[in-house]
């Protein structure tokens, strides 16, 4: 089976095309998936990331699992123009109670405008990488609607082209739970509106979603069925010694390997709470010094030009802290590990874990909002890794991960912070001591995470997704 991927959150360093890469994977393991993926990420529709639109990074991602399809042409004949016309109809969506009957039918109209330019590209695009399945990621939020419209009239010009196939929706967030402002603005309705397209289970659409808490909202949705919850899969973290890439990694970095690392699995994006990891790093550093243990170094995954005002918060934050020579933004993390156009290696989740544990090191968590993460994958990573992790709170934890998962708590005020420092240093030194009880808290925490996030429901849909390509 050949399948294809749209992401309307393909930025760089974005966590859901990790976890496709580990979809994938299974999917390559159970021979039932042909490579490379052909892939769209949603460039030419979110002028909202301005240093990739319409285009991407100047160096795009291409490996033996993903192949980045061609960028649509901006559907308004210029590029300055449609970006406007993206926003204003995104932010049109989000408040269309505040619009009158003249106001929503021009809507309408703009949206099918460009739909049709969409569709026409994504159905030319499924017939030419003769794409069985599509996996549309996070499409059905309203960051794009045209483009979602879009899709579903090209899944059914597949399916009665071939009488099989068509789109998979998987959602990673919907719209009561994904509570992200711009500006003082939400981004997206509360719930879906006459304008926000949804999936309809029938011949060429289906639906999926990562946790049982978003199967119950779609579930109040105007749907005839709600979505089948299929949980994400978690990647394999090879033991050992590291190997050569890892080695020049570190030293391209100028990163002293007698020192802890910290990862922060997160894109330089407001609500990930950067701002949070870097004030723990320094309560962690200030902790460290007391105790006469080297300091932790931290690595954000995200790029710093996907929010330009943000980053430069986050920024003035590291130099307030003098966190400068602690902190390294990667600028997005790839899908395999990779020599970028300089030679230097970039390394991918995987491999960044393993680098994290052979230091003694952890993951840090530490998003600011509470309602916005519907799982939040930190915490699951460093289980995977066998590492300990440091989380602020948030609405998802507890159904996520239950009662019983071990992680620092960082409160955001100040005494909060310095105590959640000091209990990481000395969660990474009994780790590194190899004590006995933080062995059996790290290796619970696996377990918690296997039953999580089972590979059975991924692996039985995509056997499903298979028998129905014929």
């Amino acid at each position: 089976m050949r399948i294809g991927l749209v992401c309307g959150d393909g930025v760089p360093a974005s966590g859901l095309l990790t976890i496709f890469r580990n979809v994938v994977a299974l999917g390559v393991d159970l021979h039932l998936l042909d490579l490379p993926v052909s892939a769209d990420l949603g460039y030419a529709w979110r002028p909202d990331k301005p240093a990739f639109h319409p285009y991407g990074p100047p160096e795009q991602e291409s490996s033996e699992l993903l192949e980045p399809a061609r960028q649509a042409p901006p559907a308004l004949g210029d590029a300055d123009r449609t970006a406007a016309e993206w926003t204003a109809i995104r932010m049109s969506v989000a408040d269309s109670t505040t619009l009158g009957p003249v106001e929503r039918a021009g809507l309408h109209e703009r949206i099918d405008r460009l739909a049709a330019h969409y569709r026409q590209h994504f159905t030319q695009w499924m017939r030419r990488n003769e794409i069985d399945w599509t996996v549309a990621v996070n499409m059905t939020l309203s960051d794009a609607v045209p483009v979602t419209k879009a899709l579903h009239a090209a899944a059914h010009d597949r399916y009665r082209e071939k009488r099989a196939g068509g789109v998979l929706f998987w959602d990673h967030d919907l719209f009561g739970s994904c509570a992200v402002y711009d500006k003082g603005v939400r981004m997206y309705p509360d719930r879906p509106n006459a304008f926000t397209p949804l999936p309809e289970a029938g011949p060429g659409v289906r639906w999926a979603v990562v946790s049982e808490k978003l199967a119950e909202e779609a579930a109040g949705y105007p749907v005839p069925e709600p979505p089948r919850v299929v949980p994400n899969i978690l990647p394999r973290v090879p033991t050992g010694p590291l190997e050569p890439r890892h080695q020049q990694f570190l030293d391209g970095l100028g990163l002293d390997p007698r020192r802890p690392i910290l990862l922060d699995p997160v894109r330089v994006f407001r609500v990930k709470g950067v701002e949070l990891a870097l004030e723990l790093l320094a309560a962690a550093r200030s902790a460290a010094a007391e105790r006469g243990l080297p300091a932790p170094y931290l690595l954000v995954f995200g790029s710093l030009a996907e929010d330009p005002s943000y980053a430069d918060e986050v920024q003035s934050t590291a130099r307030r802290l003098g966190l400068l020579s602690d902190v390294r933004f990667l600028d997005g993390v790839p899908l395999c590990s990779v020599r970028d156009a300089t030679g230097s290696w970039r390394l991918d989740e995987t491999d960044l874990l393993r680098t994290a544990a052979a230091s003694g090191g952890g993951v840090v968590f530490t998003p600011n909002t509470d309602d916005v993460e519907t799982v939040g994958l930190g915490p699951a990573l460093a289980a995977v890794a066998g590492l300990p992790c440091a989380s602020t709170s948030y609405a998802a934890f507890t159904p996520v991960y239950g009662e019983d998962f071990f992680v620092v708590r960082v409160d955001p005020h100040p005494a909060g912070m310095a105590r959640a420092g000091a209990e990481l240093v000395t969660a990474l030194q009994a780790h590194r001591a190899g004590e006995p009880r933080m062995a059996g808290l790290l290796r619970r925490n696996r377990q918690i995470a296997d039953r999580r996030f089972p590979a059975g429901p991924w692996a039985k849909l995509l056997t499903e997704l298979a028998e129905s390509a014929g």
